[in-house]
């Protein structure tokens, strides 16, 4: 019951019990006590809203930074990153393959508040060797969630 509880949820962590319960085919209190047991075990971990900046008035800006770092003694990546992600201004930090260690996303207000973050604190902890700041102009898809209003085509078809 746990993973479909699990791929519901992920989809839309707003559906009620009731309907969960019905879907599944348990009792509403069967599902409410089973997603308190995970997120007590931390198997879930927090509930979003997933917001289009973009069609408000906020100004944003974010970035994902690419970090290659050097892996504290007997602690591996760990360290570097929890002292990453301890910076409120940090959204994520993934440990990745590749030519880079780590991918730390962040959000700003502008490119010049980001590229200072990247500057004055990133790029001066002792375990950080490089980084590489890519910023999003536009989100297309982001969390399974298209962004974006598709087009129609409006040319006419042409058969022969």
């Amino acid at each position: 019951m746990r993973e479909k509880i699990l791929t519901f949820i992920e989809k839309n962590s707003r559906i009620d019990l009731k309907e969960l319960a019905v879907i599944l085919g348990v009792d509403e209190a069967s599902v409410a006590q089973e997603l308190k047991s995970m997120e007590e075990e931390h198997i879930i971990c927090g509930y979003h809203t997933l917001i289009d900046w973009d069609k408000t008035s906020v100004e944003k800006v974010t970035a994902m930074i690419e970090v290659r770092v050097t892996p504290q003694r007997d602690m591996g990546f760990d360290k570097v990153a929890e002292r990453i992600y301890n910076y409120p201004e940090v959204n994520s930090v993934f440990l990745i393959s590749g030519g880079f260690d780590l991918m730390v996303t962040l959000e700003g207000k502008t490119l010049r508040e980001v590229s200072q973050f990247v500057t004055d604190k990133l790029s001066t902890l002792d375990t950080v060797l490089s980084t590489k700041t890519n910023f999003i102009l536009k989100k297309y898809k982001d969390h399974g969630t298209v962004m974006t209003v598709r087009s129609t085509d409006e040319r006419m078809l042409m058969t022969p």
